[in-house]
């Protein structure tokens, strides 16, 4: 069973909004560390933002101020509200465990271009 599917990826402009959605499966998803992790076409997958609470979040330097993630634990949901898109942002994006299973979605794809 993959134990995560994101979802809500697409194509944008610069300067549009992107919404992304984790369903997330276990019993003990409420416990987790949560992050949203990004990998771009030849490049490492890299980590973006982190959530355990609402008021435990970090995010990766190129994404503050842009960036939002959230969670709901009676849903066992993750987002990732996106805005002000950049190019450079352009990757296929996944949810997982911070530090992540072994054990990956599929992703979903997040292209920003004009």
């Amino acid at each position: 069973q993959v134990p995560f599917v994101e979802s809500g990826g697409g194509l944008v402009q610069p300067g549009g909004s992107l919404r992304l959605s984790c369903a997330a499966s276990g019993r003990l998803f409420s416990i987790y560390q949560m992050g949203w992790y990004r990998q771009a076409p030849g490049q490492q997958r890299e980590l973006v933002a982190t959530i355990i609470s609402s008021e435990r979040i970090n995010y990766v330097d190129s994404v503050k101020g842009r960036f939002i993630i959230s969670r709901d634990n009676a849903k066992n949901m993750v987002y990732l509200q996106m805005n002000s898109l950049k190019p450079e942002d352009t990757a296929v994006y996944y949810c997982n465990k911070s530090p992540p299973y072994a054990t990956w979605g599929q992703g979903t794809q997040v292209t920003v271009s004009s």
